[in-house]
């Protein structure tokens, strides 16, 4: 961490306003990289950047873009980004995304500008609650009043994005605080260790593995960490548990040689037919799973009536511990890391399917990519079909706010320069946030975009038949984005971003391995 500026020099007084004191505060917090659309309220902190160096500004032309790419950065850097959003109105347009973050625990800084404070009573076109509107996506919430405090301020909100498990913390700066003079920086906040299960916890989580009874280890957060899943692999194998990760995570590690885990599957049937017969569930970081939505005459949980749920470790805990100690309690000894066959050469030929699509994946994947995912319902056969693809981490989407992947993508490409990424994106989604492409054309990112344009909401069409829903010619029209046919190649050109389609699956790979060749984004359209 950078070393704390000492509070009595001659920058801490008269001489710095508060923005200076903010963006000395953050980088002094390790906070050194910033997603950013600003607006009037935020311009000095904007001019603050020209007169101290160290701070990476990302401009995003969507506050979606800038907060889900926020969250990316944090899921792989391990420490938060900041953003900086313009007053309640671009707050409004980024929740989506910070409704996400908060879902996978990410710390965020979430700087938000507004009215300055006596111009609060004019009720000036962009005033709001915006505190009210951050307080829900967030752990911690807070409004600057005066400039000697932005400082504080700004630490205290690194600290509270960084408290585990990790989430958003909002800071909102009334323009005149960012202009005043008096600011003073503050020092890092001290580092606070995720505590420490209770010896009864894990003793109480020993007797139910030792019952006999079927068990299911449920796991997330920081428990998918690659010696964390390594540790639950021993658990399961010393007592015949079984195990799986949440539905979607922030990220898991995977691939050949590496301890993989399978998903509790989304469709609610499906994971009820999967989890028939467990007695006992397991949580290590997470609450008890519900479906997804609510379905006529169909229960809310996707585990049976009858099954205990048991809490190893709540996630703002240390997982990795709790798992360490359980392990270490039942005698569980050590085992192999998996074989690592390298995959076939792909031979795969044909039309695109979710199936081929997926063995090009498992065969190319680049060394050390991190994959996001948002390939919605063509994507259901790429997580089981790569588990022997190169190690890589995989991030999902984690609230159900659909358009975060292309802004978890440059977030991550930001944070990991040295990797590649690889988005696996539906069309449908993309929508939401395709300016994203523009600022990954501008950061000239190593990110691989695999486009499935199936040009409709196919998730949705599924969606009526699940909710007994009639659907005529007007609720499918609804769900139809082929009226007409979004052209990817061109939307991604547009955006500076180098672009192709591929309509056969050696098309595919050939371009995959092409673009993973070369430095920058590059959008592979696939019709599908």
């Amino acid at each position: 961490m950078p070393s704390t500026p000492r509070p009595d020099t001659a920058e801490t007084s008269a001489a710095m306003n508060g923005a200076e004191s903010l963006v000395r505060t953050l980088l002094a917090c390790g906070v050194d990289t910033c997603f950013a659309n600003p607006g009037t309220s935020e311009m000095h902190f904007v001019a603050a950047l020209d007169r101290i160096p160290g701070m990476r500004c990302v401009l995003g032309l969507f506050e979606g873009v800038v907060t889900g790419a926020a969250d990316g950065y944090a899921r792989i850097a391990g420490r938060p980004a900041a953003t900086m959003l313009h007053c309640g109105p671009g707050l409004a347009n980024g929740l989506a995304n910070l409704h996400n973050a908060r879902r996978a625990q990410t710390p965020v800084v979430n700087i938000v500008g507004d009215q300055a404070t006596h111009h609060r009573p004019f009720d000036a076109p962009l005033t709001a609650d915006t505190e009210g509107w951050a307080r829900p996506v967030s752990v911690w919430t807070r409004t600057a009043t005066r400039a000697p405090d932005v400082g504080a301020d700004a630490a205290a909100a690194v600290r509270a994005a960084s408290v585990a498990p990790g989430g958003v913390a909002s800071l909102i700066l009334p323009s005149d605080v960012c202009w005043d003079k008096g600011g003073r920086v503050a020092a890092p906040p001290p580092w606070l260790a995720a505590p420490p299960v209770s010896p009864e916890a894990i003793v109480h989580a020993a007797r139910v593995l030792r019952s006999g009874e079927p068990t299911l280890l449920l796991l997330a957060g920081k428990a998918l960490d690659e010696g964390a899943l390594a540790v639950a692999h021993r658990i399961a194998r010393a007592t015949g548990a079984e195990m799986l990760s949440t539905t979607a995570s922030s990220r898991v590690a995977r691939g050949r040689g590496r301890f993989t885990v399978d998903r509790l599957p989304y469709v609610g049937d499906m994971a009820r037919a999967r989890l028939a017969g467990i007695r006992h569930i397991i949580l290590i970081g997470t609450p008890a799973p519900a479906t997804f939505f609510a379905y006529p005459g169909k229960p809310p949980r996707p585990y049976p009536d009858d099954a205990a749920i048991h809490v190893l470790a709540r996630p703002e805990q240390d997982l990795g511990d709790a798992l360490q100690r359980l392990a270490d309690e039942l005698g569980a000894p050590a085992i192999a890391a998996p074989a690592a066959p390298m995959p076939a050469p792909s031979t795969v030929t044909g039309p695109l399917t979710s199936e081929s699509v997926a063995a090009m994946l498992a065969a190319h994947l680049p060394e050390n990519a991190i994959v996001v995912d948002e390939a919605v319902t063509f994507g259901r056969a790429f997580y089981p079909g790569t588990i022997d693809a190169a190690p890589h981490d995989w991030m999902q989407v984690t609230g159900g706010a659909i358009g975060d992947g292309l802004p978890l993508s440059l977030g991550a490409a930001v944070a990991a320069p040295g990797r590649r990424v690889i988005a696996l994106q539906a069309d449908g989604s993309a929508m939401y946030t395709p300016q994203a492409l523009w600022s990954m054309a501008r950061e000239r990112t190593d990110v691989t975009i695999l486009l499935f344009s199936n040009r409709k909401y196919a998730i949705l069409q599924h969606e009526l038949a699940n909710v007994g829903a009639n659907a005529g010619p007007t609720a499918l029209s609804m769900l139809d984005i082929g009226n007409p046919d979004l052209d990817w190649v061109s939307i991604a050109r547009g955006m500076g971003v180098e672009a192709e389609r591929a309509e056969t699956t050696e098309r595919l790979a050939d371009l995959f391995t092409h673009a993973n060749a070369r430095p920058g984004p590059f959008l592979i359209e696939l019709i599908v």
